[in-house]
C-alpha cells in the first residue's frame, strides 16, 4: 500500500453528481432542465470564489440559492419562492455516482479513514451523505463553515489536517474538480484527480499525482 495514512474527499462533483438536480429542474421547466443545472453549478462556484476574494462569506446553502436565483434570471425561466426553496431542497440530497459505495466500502476495509472536505455547510453535508446513507463510511465530515471561506483557500485544506491529525503528506486529496485538485496540490497534499468526462486539467502550476476515470479505480492504485 502507498503511503496513505487517510483519504479526504471532494463531495461536489466527485462523490454526488451535482446534475442529479437536472431532473427536478425539468419538472418546472421541461426540456431545460440541464441547461439550468448547468448555469446553477457554475454561478454556485463562482459566488464562492468571488464571495472568498471579497471577503463576504455566507453558507453555501445561500450561494446555491443565489446561484439558482441567477440561473433563473439569466435563461427567463420563471421561479416562484416556493419552486426556488422545492429545488434548493434538491441540492440537498444529491445522487452519489454509481460506483461510489462500492468504493468506499473497499477503502474502509483496508483500514484508511475517509473524510469529505467540502465547500458545503454542516447541514448540506450532513443531508446530502444522509440522504444516500452513506454516512458510516466516513470518519470527519469536514466544511469551509469552520474557516469562513472556501476552497481553493489554504485555510479550508489545513481543517482536513488539524481534524484528521495527520500531515498533510499522509492524506490523499480525491476531487474531480482541476481548480480543487490545484489548491490542495498547492497545499501539499497529494492529489488523485477524477476525471469521469475526459476534461483537461488546469493550467494553475500544478499538475495531479495521479488520475483516474472512476473510484472503482482508486482502491486498485493505493493497493499496487
Amino acid at each position: 500500500m502507498k503511503n496513505v495514512r487517510g483519504i479526504v474527499f471532494d463531495l461536489y462533483g466527485t462523490l454526488y453528481d451535482v446534475h442529479s438536480v437536472a431532473a427536478p429542474c425539468d419538472r418546472y421547466h421541461p426540456g431545460r432542465g440541464r441547461e439550468m443545472s448547468a448555469l446553477w453549478r457554475q454561478k454556485q462556484l463562482e459566488y464562492t470564489w468571488l464571495r472568498s476574494l471579497m471577503g463576504a462569506y455566507v453558507d453555501f446553502e445561500q450561494v446555491t440559492h443565489d446561484a439558482l436565483v441567477f440561473a433563473s434570471h439569466h435563461l427567463k425561466l420563471p421561479l416562484d419562492r416556493a419552486a426556488c426553496s422545492a429545488l434548493c431542497q434538491e441540492y440537498l440530497k444529491i445522487q452519489p455516482f454509481p460506483e461510489v459505495p462500492a468504493a468506499l466500502a473497499r477503502l474502509q476495509a483496508m483500514a484508511l479513514p475517509l473524510a469529505i472536505l467540502s465547500n458545503g455547510s454542516v447541514n448540506s453535508i450532513r443531508s446530502v451523505v444522509a440522504a444516500s446513507q452513506l454516512e458510516h463510511h466516513f470518519a470527519h465530515l469536514i466544511s469551509a463553515d469552520s474557516a469562513q471561506i472556501f476552497k481553493p483557500h489554504d485555510s479550508v485544506y489545513q481543517l482536513a489536517e488539524q481534524q484528521m491529525q495527520r500531515h498533510r503528506s499522509e492524506l490523499l486529496f480525491v476531487s474531480s474538480n482541476a481548480w480543487d485538485a490545484s489548491g490542495a496540490r498547492h497545499f501539499g497534499y497529494p492529489v488523485c484527480w477524477v476525471n469521469r468526462a475526459g476534461n483537461t486539467f488546469d493550467e494553475l502550476g500544478q499538475s495531479p499525482d495521479h488520475v483516474i476515470q472512476g473510484l472503482e479505480q482508486l482502491a486498485d492504485w493505493i493497493a499496487s
